[in-house]
């Protein structure tokens, strides 16, 4: 693992999104012009994290986080068990406390997509450009 690099195995927990943002706020510290990456980077790991422990993750499994920075983006992958729970964006209810994640994500990304893990389950991954 190279100084712009994390990973982490996080259980599938309510306090995993924020070890997430933790473990995001140190390596961006860590890197020369990292934090340019910071608001957006926090958001986009927690949110991606938190689909997982939500969405992704049957009870028992793990969730792999990677981060890499690079002087022209911050990615954030995340790994889960669930190939056959893909992401998708939705209209989320005017009284709803979900569905707003993968919209961030969207917005605040140069690009993100989701691609089969094997072998089982996917990785969910975002780059936020500078």
């Amino acid at each position: 693992m190279s100084r712009n690099s994390s990973t982490i195995w996080l259980p599938r927990s309510r306090r995993s999104p924020a070890i997430a943002r933790q473990r995001a706020s140190v390596l961006l510290s860590s890197v020369p012009d990292g934090k340019r990456f910071l608001d957006s980077g926090l958001v986009v790991a927690t949110e991606l994290v938190t689909n997982a422990v939500l969405h992704g993750t049957p009870v028992g499994h793990l969730i792999y986080l990677a981060m890499d920075v690079d002087p022209t983006r911050f990615r954030i992958e995340v790994h889960d068990a669930r190939g056959d729970h893909l992401p998708a964006i939705f209209a989320p209810g005017l009284d709803g406390e979900t569905g707003r994640g993968l919209r961030l994500v969207d917005s605040l990304t140069k690009r993100w997509g989701c691609c089969p893990r094997r072998p089982v389950g996917k990785i969910v991954w975002g780059e936020v450009a500078a």
